[in-house]
C-alpha cells in the first residue's frame, strides 16, 4: 500500500485533459456474427452495447497522440516544456522502445523524459499517483500521464467471455504544480496482490513463453479471464480502497460529487455503488459505448465529465479501479480550473 502527502505546500493539479477512441464502433450485433453470443446476452452480463475498435495499422501511440492532442486543443501548448510523459499501458506498440518514447517523438516533446508503466486496468491511478510525486517535490513543473490501450490486439475473437468485454481508447491528463490547497490530488490508496494473477492474464510473449508455433497455436498471446473470481475480488476491493480513502481524510461517501469507477462491469459499478452509499446520479459510467479499454476507461470517463459539464471548480472527485495483477487503487481530488 502507498499513500501521498504534498511536499513543500505544492500539490498537484489536473490542468488539461483529453480523450480520444477511434471511429469504428462494433456493435454486439456484429460480434454475434463472429461468435456464439447475443446483444441480449452481452448487456445483461456487463452492461456494454458497443465498443470503439482501431482501424488496421492503427497502434496504441497514435491513439495517445490523439488524445494529448485533444487535451490541447485550442490551448497554447508547447511540447518542449513537458518535463516527464507516463503512458499507462498493456498493449505498447511494441516490446520496446516504450510507446511514450514513441509518443514523446511523435509530439515533439524533446525535453521530457517517458517511461511506460504496467497496471492492467489500475495502470492510469498508477500512473497518475506516480507523476504526481515529481510535481508535489517540487521537482516538475509539468508531467503528463496517458492511459491507453488497444485490447483487440489480444483478444480472441472466438472467446466469448473475453471478446465481447473490451474495446480500445486513450485518455490523458496534465499535472502541474498548485499552491492553493483547496483544489489538486489530496490523496492516494494503491494495491497489489500478485496471487490474483492467475485469474487474468496473457500467458505468452514475454520471457517465460516467447512467442512459437506452438504458443500461437494454443492461443497464448491472448487474455485469459476466471471471470467469476475476478468479479468477486473488484466489488469487494474496489469498495474498501473507496471506503478506506474517504476515512482517512475524514470525507463520507456523501462529501463525493463523483465517482469515476474503471469501467470493466456495469453490475461490479452498481453493486460498489451499493456498498458505498453513492447514489447514481453521481457516478460516470460509459461502459455501454466504450466497454472496457483498460487503463483508459478512468481518464476517458474523466474527459467526459468534464464536457459534459458535471465537474466544477471545488467538487470532490474519487476515482477507483481494479485490475489484472491484482492490482486496485483509489485517488482523491478536488477539482480546480481548467
Amino acid at each position: 500500500m502507498q499513500g501521498g502527502t504534498p511536499l513543500k505546500n505544492i500539490r498537484a493539479q489536473i490542468t488539461a485533459l483529453g480523450m480520444y477512441v477511434p471511429e469504428k464502433r462494433v456493435t454486439n450485433d456484429d460480434l454475434a456474427l463472429l461468435v456464439d453470443t447475443s446483444d441480449e446476452w452481452i448487456r445483461e452480463r456487463s452492461g456494454i452495447s458497443e465498443r470503439r475498435i482501431v482501424s488496421e495499422g492503427q497502434a496504441n501511440s497514435d491513439l495517445s497522440v490523439k488524445a494529448i492532442e485533444n487535451a490541447f486543443k485550442g490551448g497554447d501548448f508547447r511540447p518542449e516544456e513537458l518535463d516527464l510523459i507516463i503512458v499507462a499501458t498493456v498493449t505498447p506498440d511494441m516490446m520496446f522502445p516504450s510507446t511514450a518514447c514513441i509518443v514523446q517523438d511523435k509530439i515533439g516533446a524533446r525535453n521530457a523524459w517517458s517511461f511506460d508503466l504496467s497496471g492492467a486496468c489500475s495502470g492510469f491511478l498508477y500512473a497518475m499517483a506516480t507523476g504526481a510525486q515529481f510535481v508535489q517535490t517540487g521537482m516538475y513543473k509539468k508531467v503528463l500521464v496517458v492511459g491507453t490501450d488497444v485490447m483487440s490486439s489480444i483478444l480472441n475473437f472466438e472467446d466469448r467471455s473475453t471478446c465481447v468485454l473490451f474495446g480500445d481508447g486513450a485518455g490523458a491528463i496534465l499535472l502541474e504544480p498548485t499552491e492553493d490547497h483547496d483544489v489538486g490530488i489530496i490523496d492516494f490508496l494503491l494495491h497489489s496482490d500478485g496471487a490474483g494473477g492467475k485469474f487474468l492474464y496473457m500467458p505468452a510473449g514475454g520471457s517465460l513463453h516467447p512467442a512459437s508455433h506452438e504458443t500461437i497455436d494454443k492461443k497464448m498471446h491472448y487474455v485469459h479471464q476466471d471471470g467469476r473470481n475476478v468479479f468477486r475480488h473488484a466489488v469487494k476491493l474496489i469498495t474498501e480502497v473507496s471506503r478506506d480513502i474517504l476515512e482517512r481524510n475524514g470525507y463520507t461517501a456523501d462529501d463525493v460529487n463523483l465517482f469515476i469507477p474503471h469501467q470493466a462491469n456495469l453490475r461490479i459499478i452498481q453493486s460498489s455503488l451499493e456498498r458505498l452509499g453513492i447514489s447514481p446520479d453521481r457516478v460516470v459510467i460509459n461502459i455501454d459505448r466504450y466497454a472496457n479499454t483498460t487503463a483508459a476507461t478512468i481518464p476517458i470517463g474523466l474527459t467526459e465529465a468534464h464536457q459534459q459539464g458535471r465537474i466544477k471548480k471545488g467538487d470532490l472527485l474519487l476515482l477507483a479501479s481494479f485490475g489484472a495483477g491484482f492490482t486496485w487503487g483509489s485517488v482523491l481530488l478536488r477539482w480546480g480550473d481548467i
